[in-house]
């Protein structure tokens, strides 16, 4: 069973910046597909960033641009830099890794903007 830890939530007003990080408590080595989705209230869960085992990343339409995705093998941990943070991005952001046929979840973290 793998475990996804998430923090770097908050309050920030529009146009900030926060930075999400997610430890994997396996080798991201080992891992198909990685990334981070966000769910608002009333809405359904969305992608907003992911990268392959190859590399390649991709990012929502709605945050091209403004987020940015990385990661540090060696800590087994992914991050998402929020720049620019609009009303709009408000949400709760989970963590996600596809390990063989398995995928996992973290426990989300709140991500509120506003003034």
């Amino acid at each position: 069973q793998v475990q996804l830890v998430e923090s770097g939530g908050g309050l920030v007003q529009p146009g900030g910046s926060l930075r999400l990080s997610c430890v994997a408590s396996e080798s991201i080595l080992s891992a198909n597909t990685m990334g981070w989705y966000r769910q608002a209230p009333g809405k359904e869960r969305e992608l907003v960033a992911g990268i392959s085992r190859s590399g390649l990343m991709g990012y929502g339409k709605s945050v091209e641009g403004r987020f940015t995705m990385a990661r540090d093998n060696a800590k087994n941990t992914m991050y998402l830099q929020m720049n620019s943070l609009k009303p709009e991005d408000t949400a709760v952001y989970y963590c996600n890794a596809q390990f063989l046929n398995a995928h996992y979840w973290g426990q989300g973290t709140q991500v509120t903007v506003s003034s």
